[in-house]
């Protein structure tokens, strides 16, 4: 029966606060966290909690990997240089993802996906209290403001 809801897409799990559902009940443990604000795993250099275990062994390994990749206008350090190319952009004015439809210039290739879908009408993201949609979660978030008491 389980494994039947991968094939059907049936989400019997609902977070109450979100909408939000899930396949398995872990997965709803695990995406209320952040609403709650439970960070179960700890790092025991520095004390900082994680929802997921995923996010403290990335963090972990990035205490212990050499970060050998400088940024000459911050002094910022990386430890892939791709990874460094990527942030110089903060510094400058370069926009290398462009909109095909209207020629709009984006730092972050994530940008120009939530651009895109102005030109498109999709909205991914849909306010649980009065349907309203959104391209970006975070005005998602803004709004549902509104409907606190």
């Amino acid at each position: 029966m389980l494994h039947q809801r991968v094939h059907t897409d049936e989400r019997l799990f609902r977070c109450c606060l979100c909408g939000t559902g899930f396949r398995r009940s872990f997965q709803l443990t695990v995406h209320q966290r952040p609403h709650t604000g439970e960070r179960p795993y700890s790092c025991t250099e520095c004390g900082k909690g994680f929802a997921q275990k995923s996010n403290l062994l990335k963090h972990q390994q990035l205490q212990t990997e050499e970060r050998a990749f400088q940024c000459p206008e911050c002094e910022k350090c990386f430890k892939r240089s791709g990874d460094l190319m990527s942030y110089q952009r903060i510094h400058s004015d370069e926009k290398p993802f462009k909109c095909s439809h209207c020629g709009a210039g984006f730092k972050w290739s994530t940008q120009l996906t939530a651009h895109q879908r102005s030109h498109t009408g999709e909205r991914l993201y849909t306010c649980t209290d009065c349907g309203k949609g959104f391209t970006v979660k975070s005005s998602l978030r803004k709004h549902q403001r509104v409907h606190e008491h």
